[in-house]
């Protein structure tokens, strides 16, 4: 890529057009590798996967702190096309699947394609000559077709406390964990009891000298159903494919069951809850922690969280539940909401990261100039996921309303570069430069989206989540099954579109001297 470099033409330097490619994907998560992969498979080689880093993962290579593992079982947490028959355990660990995702990225050849240390810092859509320019970290380029594979939980998000900056120890968010900081003997704070905070706090509880927990609202935990996989399984799924295949498909047929609970029947949550309230009960003896930890919600409205060593840690004498949001840091000192304070010698960060704000809306401009962000300042929303009014040619993997609550998100990333696909088979048949989606086309997915989704648990299980932005919708989650997602991004209808074609222009002409 590099800068750009002059030419001597007719006597003068003339200045090198930046570099052209057919396609640029930004970001090597499970996003980015696989809209790669769908495109090789294509015939398609035109072009890159910018990637901020330097090394692929995404999400998996950053969140790289103490315990840190998915709660989708391994075999259904992988590309269909890209089969694993090593996973070492059912639910497996960070390592286990950055290294699956090493493994697709030079088994499909994808590493010509990456530009590492190339954060994309604009992307902006030149109507003039019906291409995206962008500018880089290593450079500036264009491309026909933009597919952001940016994905939600890649900028961390850190809340406004006073006093933050002026802390004298250690400050840092489970997204960006600090290796080099040995926590053993320390006072420690953790700030969330997420997704991440759950699996962070047994890991260190035994070394530290006090663990102190700040929990604005308890999450509903399940037992986790991990075991490690025995030789002859890995065997028997490396020998005969099909075992492989079966065993995806029932973890996938029991989850596409469990969708009705969460998105029409939220009652029928109860009998989860008295699970839920079960494994509280054999872990917790204390009546007073266990009442903290017992949410006032319908669970599945917040994210369902999966641990068998979380209550234990809280259990610890060593470790302390604080039943409140923090306020505000004084010195070595933490104040939460509810007057408690704690001294502590680091403070780490489990809260989460900018899901319904994603910052890299910022960087991308449209066809009127006005960044995305600006595009959905009254809330995110995208045709099928995908694409959106006014941003000719720019697709999103993991776009709005295309997260899941209880299955594998490689599921919606797959029906996502099939879409993709499409859409660059939609622009070859048309002899089209591009296609941009209908307005009227988008407010009607959103609307029958959001109608859906008033029915479901998040809306109705009286809690506020992640899930919701600051308008209170959930522009975040899919309610429906994943083959419903899968079946509505099968093809691009092209009624959706206005089909845009490359200006004419004028012939130039040059003046010759007589």
């Amino acid at each position: 890529m590099g800068s750009a470099v002059s030419r001597e033409r007719g006597g003068e330097a003339q200045p090198e057009q930046p570099e052209h490619v057919r396609v640029a994907v930004i970001g090597t998560g499970f996003g980015g590798l696989g809209m790669g992969v769908q495109l090789r498979r294509e015939g398609i080689t035109d072009f890159v996967i910018l990637e901020r880093a330097d090394a692929v993962g995404g999400t998996w290579r950053d969140n790289s702190y103490p315990g840190c593992c998915c709660d989708v079982p391994s075999h259904l947490y992988s590309f269909s096309f890209a089969p694993n028959a090593e996973w070492p355990r059912t639910f497996s660990g960070q390592p286990h699947i950055r290294s699956y995702l090493e493994q697709v990225t030079d088994t499909f050849r994808l590493r010509p394609h990456i530009r590492f240390n190339s954060e994309v810092r604009s992307a902006r859509w030149d109507a003039e000559a019906a291409h995206w320019s962008l500018t880089t970290a290593q450079g500036d380029l264009t491309a026909d077709v933009v597919i952001s594979a940016a994905g939600p939980l890649s900028d961390p998000q850190i809340p406004d406390i006073p006093g933050l900056d002026d802390f004298p120890g250690r400050v840092f968010h489970s997204g960006r964990w600090d290796h080099d900081y040995d926590l053993k003997g320390k006072r420690v704070a953790v700030v969330g009891t997420g997704a991440s905070a759950i699996q962070i706090i047994p890991s260190i509880q035994p070394e530290v000298k006090r663990l102190t927990v700040l929990q604005r609202t308890p999450p509903w935990v399940m037992p986790r159903m991990d075991r490690g996989i025995n030789a002859v399984e890995r065997w028997l799924h490396g020998r005969i494919p099909a075992t492989h295949k079966a065993r995806r498909g029932l973890l996938w047929l029991i989850r596409e069951f469990q969708v009705g609970a969460f998105v029409k029947r939220p009652q029928m949550m109860k009998a989860a809850e008295q699970l839920a309230k079960s494994h509280l009960h054999k872990a917790i003896k204390d009546p007073e922690l266990r009442a903290k930890l017992t949410p006032d919600y319908t669970i599945g409205c917040k994210r369902i969280l999966l641990s068998n060593d979380y209550y234990p840690a809280l259990a610890q004498p060593n470790t302390e539940l604080v039943s409140s949001a923090l306020k505000e840091v004084r010195g070595s000192t933490i104040v939460a909401a509810d007057g408690i304070e704690r001294e502590v010698d680091a403070i780490i960060f489990g809260t989460g990261f900018h899901v319904t704000d994603m910052p890299i809306g910022d960087r991308i401009h449209g066809a009127d100039g006005r960044s995305l962000a600006e595009h959905w300042k009254d809330g995110m929303a995208a045709l099928r996921g995908s694409t959106i009014d006014g941003f000719p040619n720019l697709l999103l993997i993991i776009g709005p309303n295309t997260g899941l609550g209880n299955s594998s998100m490689i599921l919606m990333i797959e029906s996502g570069a099939n879409y993709a696909i499409d859409y660059l088979r939609a622009l070859d048949r048309l002899g089209a430069a591009a296609l941009d989606a209908r307005p009227q086309a988008v407010q009607a997915w959103n609307d029958e989206v959001q109608r859906r989704m008033q029915r479901t648990v998040w809306k109705t299980g009286g809690c506020h989540s992640w899930y919701l932005d600051a308008n209170g919708r959930n522009t975040t989650l899919w309610p429906g099954t994943t083959g419903e997602f899968r079946r509505a991004t099968r093809r691009v209808d092209l009624n959706e579109y206005d089909v845009l074609r490359v200006p004419a222009r004028a012939p130039q002409t040059e003046e010759v001297a007589a």
